[in-house]
C-alpha cells in the first residue's frame, strides 16, 4: 500500500501542476506560441541538463551494467511495441492509423516519466530513465518519422537523431565513464535548468488538455485500446519479463516507469506537422495523461512491491 500511495501522490503532484497549466491556458496567459516555446526549450536546454546531471556521478561498474541492461530494455519494448502496432493498425486509414501507432509505441518517457523517476527514485532513477529517452529518440526520428511522413527521409532522420537529448546522453556518459566532474560553475546552471524539467513540460500538458476533443476520443474504441496498450497491457508485459529475468531492481522501476507513462505529446506535434489526424492524436495525449492518474499508481506500485 505505501508503495501504491507513494508513487499516486508523485502523478497527483504532476497533474496539480498539468492543472495550473489548463488554467493559464484558460485564461490567456499561455497561447499556442507560448506552448510551442516552452516546449522547444525543455527539448533543446532542459533535457540534455537533466540527462547530463544524472550522470555527474562516481564511476562504478554496476551502474555501467545497469545504463546497458536499461538501454537493451528500451531498445526491445519499443521494437516490440512497434511490431504491435503495426500488426493492429496496419489496414486503418493513413491519417487514423499512424497516430494510433504513434499512440502504442511512444510514451511521454521524458516529461512525464523523468520527473516522477527523480521523485521515486532519485538519481538513479533519472540515470536510467536517460537510456529510455536516447532509444524514444533514435525510433522516434527513424521509424516514427518515416511512418508520419511516408516516405523514407534518411538524412532528415540522421540530423534529427543527432538531437540535443541524445548529444545530452552521449555527453553525459562520456563524463561518467572518464569520472569528470563539472566544475560547480558549469555543473550549478546545469542543475538549475534541470529543475525545470518538472513543471514546465506540465504547463505544456495542460494546454493540450484545453484544446483537447475528449468526447471524441472517449467515443472511439480503437483510440481505447491503444491508451489500454500504451498504459497497462505493454507496462505489464515489460514488469513481467523483467522481474522474471531478476533485473536490477531499480532499473526495473525506472524503465516500467517510462514505458507506463501516457502518450507521447511528440505524436500530436508530429501529426500537426505531416498533416494527421491532429484532432485524434490532441484526445489520445490528453485522455491517456487523464487515465494515467490512476494506471501508474498500479502498475509502478505493483512493480515496486514485487522489486522487493
Amino acid at each position: 500500500m505505501s508503495s501504491f500511495l507513494d508513487v499516486g501522490t508523485q502523478v497527483l503532484v504532476l497533474f496539480i501542476l498539468i492543472a495550473v497549466g489548463a488554467l493559464l491556458t484558460k485564461i490567456g496567459l499561455i497561447t499556442e506560441a507560448g506552448s510551442r516555446t516552452m516546449t522547444d526549450v525543455v527539448l533543446y536546454a532542459v533535457t540534455p541538463c537533466v540527462i547530463i546531471n544524472a550522470f555527474q556521478r562516481e564511476y562504478r561498474p554496476e551502474l555501467l551494467g545497469g545504463l546497458l541492461t536499461a538501454l537493451l530494455a528500451a531498445f526491445l519494448t519499443l521494437l516490440a511495441s512497434v511490431l504491435l502496432a503495426e500488426l493492429l493498425y496496419r489496414k486503418k486509414e493513413i491519417d487514423r492509423g499512424v497516430v494510433l501507432k504513434f499512440s502504442v509505441v511512444f510514451s511521454n518517457c521524458g516529461f512525464m516519466a523523468l520527473p516522477l523517476q527523480q521523485a521515486v527514485l532519485g538519481e538513479d532513477g533519472v540515470f536510467y530513465g536517460a537510456a529510455y529517452v536516447a532509444m524514444f529518440n533514435i525510433f522516434m526520428w527513424t521509424y516514427g518519422l518515416i511512418a508520419m511522413s511516408r516516405r523514407t527521409e534518411w538524412k532528415a532522420a540522421l540530423r534529427a537523431v543527432c538531437n540535443p537529448g541524445i548529444i545530452g546522453t552521449v555527453i553525459g556518459v562520456v563524463l561518467f565513464a572518464c569520472s569528470v566532474r563539472l566544475p560547480a560553475v558549469l555543473l550549478s546552471p546545469v542543475q538549475m535548468l534541470a529543475a525545470l524539467n518538472t513543471p514546465v513540460p506540465m504547463l505544456v500538458i495542460g494546454y493540450h488538455l484545453v484544446h483537447a476533443d475528449l468526447r471524441r476520443v472517449l467515443k472511439d474504441k480503437d483510440a481505447y485500446l491503444a491508451m489500454a496498450l500504451r498504459l497497462i497491457v505493454i507496462p505489464l508485459a515489460v514488469m513481467g519479463v523483467m522481474l522474471a529475468l531478476r533485473i536490477d531492481a531499480v532499473v526495473t522501476v525506472a524503465t516500467v516507469i517510462a514505458v507506463s507513462s501516457p502518450v507521447a505529446a511528440f505524436t500530436t506535434m508530429m501529426a500537426t506537422k505531416y498533416g494527421r489526424d491532429t484532432e485524434l492524436s490532441a484526445g489520445i495525449v490528453s485522455a491517456s495523461a487523464l487515465f494515467s492518474l490512476v494506471t501508474m499508481p498500479l502498475v509502478v506500485g505493483l512493480t515496486q512491491y514485487l522489486v522487493r
